[in-house]
């Protein structure tokens, strides 16, 4: 038997022991990933016998074909198949539909979140799949940018932690790996345009995006993903500092890099840094890519610098080296264990969707405790209005069956999904319900608004589910006009009209223009895309058979110009606000309402000065007023009160998810390290300076009790 066959050697003998045997060929081959729809014929069979490193858009039965092929290869390297499993195993028609990212994020619930990558995983590796290009760890501050839906939200604090706990979900059964990305700063492209440059200094990319992905590597994350733009006018893929010297080396990130799709050839053809495919490839080689998604001329390429002797082979070692490594962990060279199919949306994934659904749902307006609607008597009459009330593309959102890898206009679902609709039957059954789509989401047409305002005035209470649709977010879909599209304002102005108690829905990839909403709703609930059973999580907190926890991960502004709105601007700015719009946002990150009503009080620190190396306790008592059971997000901030170089007015530093009982108070303690109050100075270098810091707690960035505290 060969020596890296024998899995009771340690990973890095098994790794130099078949690195040792490997032709250069046989090296390129394991750094190349080719997309199974992409190739056919001649070219595809050519692949199967260079036993390539890595395939994606595999499902199934073709993944063991695959597997069988490198079998009969001299060395018999297994390859690894990859997945966009955003939120769920969303790809395969059936599988379990999570909400998107930017939804469950709202639950700040690391457990729930840790819960669903399990989830994920298991039902990923039924299929003979092995790495989720997820999380995305991108930091949404610019709203208009097409991938806001993707992402944790905006605070590159909670992306981190979020992100640690669904990268452990992933990978914790060590069934599939994680991939981090979009390493680096993607979100932060000049004016939202995806892809584009992005203008950031050293200090800020070591200050604000470089964190999460340093918690993803302490998280043991097992790949990265670059970038498609560029930082300063460099392209990641070409960026030896970005990814050599700050990942691998500094943060010690051990796993392998992974470009996304055809970045390589668009050193070329889109950046044009580069005159050829072939100088592309050495330059992304040379800059610490390991892998390289697509195109297949790639491996030629670096086939020919190999034997030409214009790629050093230190490179190349490297990069096999470690998806090597990542193999042989993830036991693709003993066999995997195999999980049934039977697990795929069973019983128990349905639960942990269920939960995190209800706790993904964020409470915006609620006046005159309109909600919940308990006291709803059997015989009353609800309309259910508006483009996005039944329409479950809009609900599931991107990557998704119907939109990857190709979009599909014809797909029937094989889920048991619920749009709002089908959810408001289910709940209230015994109620008469009236639907009308209202408008489109696109088109600007009024024709059948008076068919819905008809509907409207026949019933008790109106339900009107708006927002936006997969047209509009997404690759390649970056966005000037955040206002609600086509005639959806003159909808709901109509229904507004007819006096009716008027409760809104929002199902939309990102924060949208709804000042409108926010002053004429009785009730307003955020749902963004809430996957199989958002629609069925919306009917029951209407209906008050649950307690809404979720709070707001990203700032909603009042204007599609008011960019950017996140809560941890600086200060400095003259008169605070644009002359021609209202001070500050419609809501705040961190911000949500429950049916119970908390209480803070005695905010108290377990030492008022500190050295600069001391962990400090941070204590505050919260009190459930109301007569329900309910939870609640306890968000702590720091403020850098004078510093020597300009810090945000706040920033979040911790978060704990609780629950009160009615009437019930709770000590929540958080923890303040020393690490939690730096800052990268001037120098790039992090630093604690000697000065005040406000300790802020309370229930969102612009709700909270304040304690001083000195660092000598």
């Amino acid at each position: 038997m060969r020596e890296y066959m024998n899995k009771n050697l340690p990973v890095e003998e098994r790794v130099e022991s078949l690195l040792s045997l490997m032709t250069a060929e046989e090296k390129i081959a394991q750094m190349t990933q080719i997309s199974y729809n992409a190739v056919s014929g001649e070219e595809y069979e050519r692949f199967l016998n260079l036993g390539i490193g890595s395939f994606l858009h595999v499902l199934g039965e073709d993944t063991q074909k695959i597997r069988e092929a490198a079998q009969k290869t001299r060395l018999k390297i297994p390859p690894i198949f990859g997945i966009d499993a955003i939120h769920g195993h969303c790809l395969l028609n059936g599988a379990t539909i999570f909400p998107s990212q930017l939804a469950v994020s709202c639950s700040f619930n690391t457990e729930l979140i840790r819960e669903m990558g399990r989830v994920t995983a298991r039902e990923v590796a039924t299929d003979g799949l092995d790495w989720t290009f997820s999380p995305v760890l991108c930091i949404a501050r610019d709203l208009r940018w097409g991938r806001v839906d993707e992402t944790f939200g905006e605070d590159s604090y909670l992306i981190g932690e979020l992100g640690a706990a669904i990268i452990d979900g992933y990978q914790c059964d060590n069934l599939i790996v994680a991939c981090a990305k979009h390493y680096l700063g993607y979100g932060e492209a000049t004016g939202g345009r995806d892809a584009y440059d992005t203008e950031v200094t050293e200090r800020k990319i070591r200050e604000l995006f470089l964190p999460p992905f340093k918690r993803a590597c302490d998280a043991g994350c097992g790949t990265v993903m670059t970038a498609y733009g560029s930082i300063d006018s460099v392209p990641l893929t070409a960026n030896a500092d970005i990814l050599r010297g700050l990942l691998k080396e500094e943060c010690g990130f051990g796993g392998f890099v992974v470009t996304d799709w055809e970045n390589v050839r668009a050193l070329m053809t889109n950046q044009m840094v580069v005159s050829s495919i072939k100088d592309a490839a050495k330059t992304a080689g040379e800059a610490g890519n390991d892998m390289s998604m697509h195109p297949p001329k790639v491996y030629a390429c670096m086939v020919e610098l190999a034997n030409e002797g214009k790629i050093d082979m230190k490179y190349i070692d490297d990069a096999v080296r470690r998806i090597l490594r990542v193999k042989f962990k993830l036991g693709l060279f003993d066999g995997k264990a195999e999980i049934p199919r039977s697990v795929i949306a069973c019983e128990e994934h349905r639960r942990v969707n269920m939960e995190i659904t209800r706790e993904s749902l964020v409470l915006l307006e609620n006046k005159n405790n309109i909600l919940p609607l308990k006291n709803f008597g059997d015989s009353k009459t609800i309309a259910v209005i508006g483009p996005n009330a039944d329409d479950i593309r809009a609900q599931y959102g991107d990557w998704t069956y119907f939109s990857h890898p190709e979009p599909k206009e014809n797909v029937i679902p094989e889920n048991d999904y619920y749009t709002v609709l089908r959810g408001i039957k289910t709940v209230f059954k015994d109620s008469n319900i009236l639907y009308n789509e209202g408008c489109d989401i696109m088109d600007s047409s009024r024709e059948s608004i008076a068919e819905a305002v008809e509907a409207a005035e026949k019933s008790d209470v109106i339900i009107a589910v708006v927002g936006d649709c997969l047209k509009q977010y997404g690759e390649f879909r970056d966005r000037a006009d955040l206002e609600l599209s086509g005639a959806q304002f003159d909808l709901l102005k109509a229904l507004k009209a007819t006096g009716k108690p008027f409760i809104g829905v929002l199902i939309n990839g990102k924060p949208l223009c709804i000042e409108w909403l926010k002053s004429n709703c009785d009730a307003l609930i955020e749902a963004f895309n809430g996957g199989d059973l958002g629609g069925l999580a919306v009917a029951e907190l209407i209906a008050g058979r649950f307690n809404p926890s979720g709070k707001l991960t990203l700032s909603f502004p009042c204007c599609s110009s008011q960019m950017p709105c996140y809560y941890n601007l600086y200060e400095g700015w003259h008169g605070g606000r644009y002359m021609d719009v209202e001070p500050g946002n419609v809501y705040d990150f961190g911000y949500g309402l429950s049916y119970s009503s908390f209480e803070y009080d005695n905010l108290r620190l377990s030492k008022n000065v500190v050295s600069r190396d001391e962990e400090i306790t941070v204590s505050v008592d919260i009190t459930n007023n109301s007569g329900i059971d309910g939870k609640e997000i306890v968000e702590l901030y720091i403020n850098d009160v004078v510093s020597s170089i300009m810090t945000p007015v706040k920033q979040l530093r911790g978060f704990e998810k609780v629950m009160i009982k009615a009437g019930d108070t709770k000590t929540v303690t958080m923890k303040i390290k020393p690490e939690d109050l730096s800052f990268i100075n001037k120098n790039c270098e992090r630093t604690i300076e000697s000065c005040e810091f406000e300790i802020k707690v309370g229930t969102s960035s612009k709700e909270y009790l304040t304690a001083k505290l000195t660092v000598e």
